[in-house]
């Protein structure tokens, strides 16, 4: 009877929120309700000792003595501080007790409990006293500076931004870039279109290129201009200032018609057409192939798709880059939270109206991972101070989301996250040929980011196990952006550790035996292709006369926004 309960729950609750955090009160009542009845006491005990902490703040101004000599608004606003003060302690102190109450939870899995650790971090974080007028001092005294302007700008841009369908509040100030422009700007051009993307080439920076090019098979989650970002920020204009001929992909925006697009097309029709496109025109060479998140995991696809149905001398791969990217999906990290089958359904159920996961659950879904930067501080910024968004390159990228079609989401959800089956000898099937990854020769190089919360480097780290080829893996600071899109600079920073995987059984063995280093993994990874790479010639032309350029870049498909037919 308790199972059936549980099921009906989930059904109303497909992302267990509810659930998961009933099933740790549950776990306590049944399993050790004295152990329940003394956390709950040490919580009204912690409470009340953060209460006599503050409380010599408080008696003067209940007792009529606080702020001698200051005006009736300056004690206001130290009333107001010290009321703030008191709310971020016992904020401070709910939270941590939370944590070890549901931690600690007798007879509850771990998936269960990782997930209500998510879920009750989400809510706690929702009511910091930060997110509250009252109790966010630095918003009550730029009340004060503006006379009350402050707060109608904040009320004004709350209604802006309703009216826009920002739910969640806006990020960035979107007024400053233009694709094309200031972003997405590097010269180049589109020499390849099907129904599922465009292939840019990038025009020489130098006099002389490595022969041997390399293709970026960028994610399709959002749009492929990451790597191509402002000025110096721009991964693109990096290696073709190092002397190479760069080619990447632009997705297209997939709208109902595109419902029956696979995984298996993005990798025969995508990637694979990618490289086959940019070795045709460099003159039949192999390429240096680069993928990042799942733009890398269907590259990792087709390669052991290559490897296993071509003969080794013509794979069209010299070597191949992953950056944070998963092919093992046992330890997904928080994005975990989302997969179980209850919520794969209620997923596919918002697909099956349209055809395709919409722009606006993807982002949320994204924004809920880094609530507290991507949520909560924009709304304290935008709405108690009335402020404006930051203009930030990246945060505009990470604004302009995309869809992803029925069939290929569900394939993606159900086999690799929920079945792991990727990291199976022969698991899954594509393009009608059993996968597997230790079919795969060719040298790789992977990166993982080390406050990667999308794809943990400890996952990534696992397809050195998986393959059976020549590995460097790279540990880079930073997280799954900022960790990859990492230009050098001699005022970073960043750090990163670097080494041949040697077999360790686990990433903690092999960063233990692995040096610091500062700055930018880019220039390790330069040289490692350097290595792989053939001597310089005259760059190839643009596109060739089997390809001929069909139009400057950025192309079309970039500029597809994320509401087709506006809805």
């Amino acid at each position: 009877m308790k199972d059936t309960e549980r099921e009906i729950r989930k059904e109303r609750d497909p992302f267990e929120i509810g659930t998961s955090l009933m099933d740790v009160y549950v776990g306590w009542v049944q399993n050790d309700p004295a152990g329940l009845n003394r956390k709950l006491a040490e919580l009204a005990g912690r409470f009340h000792s953060a209460w006599l902490e503050e409380w010599d703040r408080f008696s003067g101004f209940i007792y009529g003595t606080g702020g001698d000599g200051e005006s009736g608004q300056g004690k206001f606003r130290e009333f107001v501080g010290n009321y703030g003060q008191l709310a971020r302690k016992f904020h401070g102190v709910f939270v941590n007790w939370t944590r070890e109450f549901t931690a600690g939870a007798p007879g509850v899995d771990d998936r269960t409990r990782l997930r209500a650790l998510f879920w009750a971090d989400r809510i706690l974080q929702s009511v910091a006293p930060a997110n509250f007028f009252w109790t966010n001092p630095g918003a009550v005294q730029k009340f004060f500076e503006t006379e009350g302007d402050s707060l109608l700008r904040g009320l004004e841009n709350r209604l802006a931004d309703l009216r826009k369908g920002e739910f969640w509040g806006r990020m960035v100030d979107s007024t400053a870039f233009r694709i094309g422009e200031n972003l997405a700007a590097t010269p180049g051009s589109v020499v390849f279109r099907n129904e599922l993307m465009e292939l840019i080439q990038y025009e020489p920076a130098t006099d002389e290129t490595y022969s041997v090019p390399i293709v970026f098979i960028q994610p399709w989650v959002n749009k492929y201009y990451v790597f191509d970002l402002c000025n110096e920020s721009s991964f693109v204009r990096y290696m073709t200032r190092n002397g190479y001929t760069v080619f990447i992909t632009s997705w297209k925006n997939p709208d109902s018609d595109m419902a029956g697009i696979r995984f298996d097309d993005y990798m025969l029709s995508g990637a694979l057409k990618a490289v086959e496109v940019a070795g045709e025109i460099c003159g039949g060479r192999k390429v240096h192939a680069a993928g990042y998140c799942i733009g890398g995991t269907v590259l990792a696809s087709m390669m052991a798709w290559a490897n296993r149905t071509l003969h080794e001398s013509r794979v069209p791969v010299v070597d191949w880059t992953l950056f944070s990217t998963l092919t093992d999906f046992s330890e997904p990290g928080e994005l975990g939270v989302f997969m179980s089958e209850p919520a794969i359904q209620a997923i596919e159920g918002l697909m099956q109206k349209k055809g395709y996961l919409d722009k606006f659950f993807i982002s949320s879904i994204f924004r809920l991972l880094g609530s507290e930067s991507l949520i909560w501080r924009n709304s304290v910024q935008n709405y108690l101070y009335g402020g404006r968004p930051p203009r930030s390159d990246m945060l505009f990228w990470n604004n302009d989301g995309t869809r992803l079609p029925e069939a290929m989401c569900s394939f993606y959800l159900r086999k690799l996250y929920l079945e792991n089956k990727l990291a199976e000898k022969d698991g899954i099937s594509l393009g009608g040929a059993p996968i597997d990854l230790g079919k795969i020769r060719q040298p790789l190089y992977a990166v993982g980011a080390q406050q990667d919360h999308i794809c943990p480097w400890r996952g990534t780290f696992l397809t050195c196990r998986l393959t059976r080829c020549p590995v460097r893996y790279v540990l880079t600071s930073e997280g799954h952006i900022t960790g990859i899109v990492n230009p050098p600079s001699e005022r970073s920073r960043r750090k990163y550790w670097a080494g041949d995987y040697a077999g360790e059984n686990d990433a903690e063995t092999w960063l233990s035996g692995r040096d610091e280093n500062r700055g930018s993994w880019w220039t390790d990874w330069l040289e490692w292709m350097q290595e792989r790479s053939l001597p310089k010639t005259a760059p190839p032309a643009m596109g060739s006369s089997l390809y001929p350029v069909l139009g400057k870049s950025p192309g079309k498909y970039v500029l597809q926004n994320g509401t087709p037919e506006g809805g």
